[in-house]
């Protein structure tokens, strides 16, 4: 699938082919914390979408999302965002998330989620942007009862970290 996605320095944005996985490790290792590399790397090859970001036919950028069902719904997640840092500040992260949020939810997700490390300001700004908001213990739990213990397992929720939420709600 190529989205067709330009953004504003001639990036483009595709789904991932086998031949990206090299440069995708590269950029988890320049991006995350040991213990994030690991989880992320394997969630490579897992269920589940890998968007990437091409400029002049190299992979600058990638956005894992995932797609499950909790008890009658259809959700989405952005997994894992992460630009190359000689990419940063391009709006790079700020486009793979719109394209990543917009596919999920061209798949009937009711919601898009996401979560981040609490004091990642860049990664809050960026999802900020894209129409998410904050969803706290107390909101997951009206949207979802008892079933919302499955919802932090579905996004691979992490201590520190904050729940973000992208509902169609929100844009009408």
């Amino acid at each position: 699938m190529v989205l067709g996605s330009k953004l504003k320095r001639d990036f483009t944005i595709r789904s991932s082919v086998q031949s990206d996985e090299d440069r995708l490790k590269e950029i988890i290792d320049l991006s995350f914390p040991r213990v994030f590399r690991f989880f992320a790397s394997r969630s490579l090859n897992s269920e589940g979408t890998v968007l990437v970001s091409e400029a002049k036919r190299m992979v600058v950028g990638f956005a894992k999302l995932t797609e499950f069902r909790v008890g009658n719904g259809r959700f989405g997640c952005v997994l894992w965002l992460a630009v190359h840092p000689d990419f940063g500040r391009q709006d790079v992260a700020a486009e793979l998330v719109e394209a990543g949020t917009n596919y999920l939810l061209s798949l009937h997700a009711g919601a898009v989620f996401a979560s981040t490390q609490r004091g990642n300001s860049g990664s809050l700004a960026t999802f900020r942007k894209a129409g998410y908001r904050r969803m706290g213990f107390v909101g997951l739990w009206r949207i979802f009862g008892w079933l919302v213990f499955s919802i932090y397992r579905k996004i691979w929720f992490a201590p520190g970290e904050i729940v973000l939420i992208h509902d169609k709600a929100e844009e009408d």
